[in-house]
């Protein structure tokens, strides 16, 4: 592989790396290390796969892997959750939060039912004209799935990218068309390793690269770091946003969505208007889940989860 070119590297970055030095030791590290998840085994398939990358979006690991065993058990085939109204989806979603990604997961198991024969399609622009499916899952469907050469960028990935090339203590806020070029720079030759590297870059992000406690102790490329090398700079670009929850929007929305997914019969307005006090806020995070299709609204003033 060439060496990673200059104007694919910020330019507080150390000497540029060759890609081929990175390889080896983060996928070795990643062979030994790496943690035994379902979604990573081969009987998990590519369905498996699927649903662990839309229920992993923004929600930890131990969060996800009960809801993903049940999911499994009940939906083994994409056509199998194609069979149940998308209410089923968003109750069997319990409390992962964002259960927006429950309905967008339901609709690419339609669309997979009608479009290819009940199996998730191999080719990567299938996968992106899947509704729901944006860049990221199509590529981490693609590679951890079927093995293919994609460059796989979640938040883990860019942060080891920003630290290890880049020389910055974090990423931009969102993903830039640098980060991009250089993911693809980094990619190895071949379909295997590609696929390899992948997984292990994501890995070492979110067990070793940490955002807020790196182990650099631990990790087996810190002598190649940049940002090690530049000693460990504090970051100075824009504030990382943060996430809130109490007493948001998010919140009221999934008070009121815990009601409805408790139960299979529709509830009356006076039944949700018991979980928040405030009502034009309770209000607003009930039109909302009404707009996003998560509610649906029936006369004499009854909510349910919705059925079409």
């Amino acid at each position: 592989m060439t060496a990673i070119s200059a104007s694919a590297v910020p330019a507080a970055a150390s000497p540029d790396p060759d890609g081929a030095v990175l390889h080896r030791p983060v996928i070795d590290w990643f062979d030994a290390h790496a943690r035994d998840l379902p979604w990573r085994r081969p009987e998990a398939g590519a369905w498996g796969v699927m649903v662990s990358e839309f229920m992993l979006q923004q929600t930890p690991v131990n969060r996800v892997l009960p809801v993903y065993e049940q999911w499994l058990a009940r939906w083994p085939r994409p056509a199998d959750l194609a069979a149940e109204p998308p209410g089923e989806a968003v109750r069997a979603w319990g409390r992962l939060g964002y259960p927006r990604r429950a309905l967008r997961l339901h609709g690419a198991a339609a669309a997979i039912r009608e479009r290819h024969g009940g199996d998730v399609p191999r080719e990567h622009a299938q996968l992106l004209a899947l509704p729901g499916v944006g860049e990221y899952t199509a590529a981490a469907v693609a590679s951890f799935a079927y093995g293919q050469r994609h460059p796989v960028l979640d938040t883990n990935v860019r942060r080891v990218f920003a630290r290890a090339v880049g020389g910055a203590q974090y990423p931009p806020n969102a993903t830039t068309a640098a980060e991009r070029k250089l993911a693809r720079t980094l990619l190895p030759g071949d379909e295997p390793t590609a696929a390899r590297w992948a997984a292990a870059t994501m890995e070492l992000g979110a067990l070793v690269c940490t955002a807020r406690t790196p182990d650099c102790a631990r990790c087996p490329i810190a002598a190649l770091c940049a940002w090690r090398q530049a000693g460990s700079p504090e970051h100075d670009g824009p504030p990382r946003r943060g996430q809130t929850y109490a007493g948001t929007d998010r919140q009221v929305r999934g008070k009121l969505l815990a009601v409805l997914q408790g139960t299979v019969t529709p509830v009356p307005q006076a039944t949700l208007d018991q979980v928040w006090d405030e009502p034009v806020q309770r209000a607003r995070a009930l039109d909302g889940l009404v707009s996003d299709g998560l509610v649906e609204p029936l006369s004499g003033g009854l909510y349910r989860l919705p059925l079409t």
